[in-house]
């Protein structure tokens, strides 16, 4: 992996750890199933207008909306509304790896020992951090942060079983599965007033933190991020890419700890600490050619920047969407981000 592209892949994650201080920011104005709604609106409505379908059927697209789109962010805002710290939010919704290693090897997957154990490390680590969580008004934005982490997997489950030649349109499109639903949720749930109170209200220097948040969560960390990652994952194995994205709670951590003031006690750093090993355990190695070379999918044009892939037919286009599909448990932290 040349340099460049280790930076880039280390830019993303810078994106996507401070992504988690928009998120923060957003909800100090907005309420959570609300922001959601607001959050993947412009997405899908680009995707309706500028993007072509991807090449998958529809089911995969709902299922991923569904995992991804909707359960990750209604619990991961609803947690942190509810008083997660944005940094320790960041650390533990990676809790989405083991669970999507867990779910594949319940749907027939293999199960390796490494994998296994990376699980068990990680859960350990969780139950480090969660222990900390002193009271149950504590315990429960940590236990709605973890069922993030398992909507994000069952999202990462619904890519793999796609294996789209073209994973930033699947992205794209999985994004007009969650405004409604969550517009829906919102009035239901926070309210007509609570959601007119915010938008009456944006005109503060919290309603203006909040907006620049939103415009942040869903321009930078998702399209530039998601785009860049996807570049990425298209041209080197998934067990060579994926753990940059371990950078993503440490960059969190920080930011959180910087801008915020956030300090998690000791334990705390511990039982990240053993989260972050776990999870590595479980990112195994990526999928290479016989010739011990990662062979990267082919897309077009409007899915990576610049350098696309020309002249190769379509039995490589096929096997190098297999090699993509059935790499790490982490390989579809593509393209996507909380």
């Amino acid at each position: 992996m040349p340099v460049r592209h280790r930076l880039l892949a280390v830019l993303v994650a810078v994106l996507w750890g401070v992504n988690f201080i928009a998120i923060h920011a957003s909800l100090e104005q907005f309420p959570p199933f609300f922001t959601v709604a607001v959050r993947w609106a412009p997405l899908a409505l680009a995707a309706l207008l500028l993007v072509p379908r991807p090449d998958v059927p529809w089911r995969w697209v709902l299922l991923y909306g569904l995992g991804f789109g909707v359960l990750q962010f209604a619990f991961l805002y609803w947690g942190m509304s509810s008083g997660m710290p944005a940094g320790l939010a960041s650390l533990v919704l990676q809790s989405s790896a083991p669970f999507t290693v867990v779910l594949g090897a319940l749907l027939g997957e293999h199960l390796s020992a490494r994998r296994g154990l990376g699980v068990l490390v990680a859960m350990l680590g969780l139950g480090i951090v969660g222990s900390q969580r002193g009271d149950v008004s504590a315990v429960w934005p940590f236990v709605l942060t973890v069922l993030g982490g398992l909507g994000w997997a069952l999202g990462n489950l619904a890519v793999r079983r796609a294996r789209s030649h073209h994973p930033v349109r699947l992205t794209m499109w999985m994004s007009v599965v969650p405004p409604l639903p969550m517009l829906a949720l919102s009035l239901v749930v926070e309210g007509p007033d609570r959601i007119g109170t915010s938008l009456a209200t944006v005109v503060s220097p919290v309603g203006a933190a909040a907006v620049a948040g939103l415009l942040y969560t869903s321009l930078v960390a998702t399209v530039v991020g998601t785009g860049i990652w996807s570049w990425l994952m298209a041209r080197h194995p998934a067990g060579t890419v994926a753990p940059f994205s371990m950078l993503v709670p440490v960059t969190g951590l920080t930011a959180a700890w910087v801008v915020l003031g956030e300090r998690p006690s000791g334990v705390e750093w511990l039982g990240c600490a053993v989260v972050v090993a776990g999870v590595l355990l479980t990112a195994g190695a990526g999928p290479t050619s016989r010739a011990g070379r990662h062979t990267p999918p082919v897309g077009d044009a409007s899915d990576t920047p610049g350098e696309v892939a020309q002249g190769r037919g379509k039995a490589a286009a096929t096997s190098s969407s297999r090699s993509l599909a059935s790499g790490s448990a982490m390989v579809t932290r593509t393209p996507s981000v909380p």
